[in-house]
């Protein structure tokens, strides 16, 4: 029987976006599967160079303060259907009394009041099952009001856009700067019938022409939120929302002290496991 190797990528904080853009740049990747917070990865061969490639750029993330530390461990194994065996253990989600969040080969029917939507990930991060996507969908719920203007950093599948249509934005911006996200990101928005509100920009923050936002997501590494507020504080209306995940609970202080000190004032914070959301509203 045809062999495979198991890569298992381990890293703190776990950052699985960064993580499938390094191993997605190996020829050989023949399937990824997220667990809570360990990356494998599957490959029809792996060659010192490439497994050296991986961890070198591991230790690029580890120089940019994106993580702290990795573990990676190998094994070889026999074949299966990776994509079969990663379906198994993906099932809907309820990420809050209204909200439930499902792959387009589960079934679900929606009970009275529930918000249902449709999230293939491909190879985009957003998918309901982390921890701070779930942190962020929760804010947005509670902050968002009919007819808002909502602007989506980073957007990954499109999830959280999706969510804003679904709760009667009026319009949704996003943008990633992520090339394969596109296709990705527009097959949701069709998926769940929101493509005449939502809208996508391949490119980062500076691609975005609007600086009339009632409110902005940002689901991001701690250091990238610090260097995009300035930004971020142009694009935002005054008494706008900006609501901001991504974080460790030891990011909490530097995250707050920064935003403070650009004049926006902390609403509210949410917290699971070690992972936390913050609100703010610029004045």
């Amino acid at each position: 029987m045809k062999k495979f190797v198991e890569l298992i990528i381990k890293t703190q904080p776990f950052v699985p976006e960064f993580i499938s853009g390094i191993v997605y740049l190996i020829s050989s990747l023949n399937g990824i599967e997220e667990k809570e917070n360990e990356l494998l990865c599957f490959f029809t061969e792996l060659s010192d160079d490439e497994l050296n490639f991986i961890r070198k750029s591991l230790e690029g993330l580890q120089r940019e303060s994106i993580i702290e530390r990795f573990e990676i461990f190998s094994e070889t194994i026999e074949q299966k259907n990776w994509n079969e065996e990663w379906e198994k253990t993906i099932q809907p989600i309820k990420v809050s009394d209204r909200i439930i969040i499902k792959p387009s080969f589960r079934e679900y029917i929606p009970k009275h009041n529930e918000i249902l939507i449709t999230i293939d990930p491909k190879m985009s991060f957003g998918t309901g099952y982390h921890q701070s996507t779930r942190i962020m969908i929760r804010l947005i719920e509670k902050y968002i009001q009919s007819g808002m203007k909502v602007l989506d950093i980073g957007t990954g599948t499109g999830i959280l856009a999706i969510v804003c249509a679904k709760l009667s934005a009026k319009e949704v911006i996003t943008c990633d700067i992520d090339d394969f996200v596109e296709e990705n990101v527009l097959e949701n928005f069709s998926r769940n019938e929101v493509q005449d509100k939502c809208r996508f920009i391949l490119g980062s923050l500076d691609k975005v022409q609007e600086n009339d936002f009632d409110m902005i997501l940002a689901n991001i590494q701690k250091n990238v939120l610090l260097e995009m507020a300035d930004e971020i504080k142009l694009k935002i209306r005054k008494d706008g929302y900006v609501v901001l995940s991504g974080l460790l609970l030891e990011d909490e202080n530097d995250i707050i002290s920064h935003y403070s000190g650009m004049n926006f004032k902390l609403l509210d914070k949410m917290t699971e496991d070690e992972w936390i959301g913050l609100v703010f509203q610029s004045l």
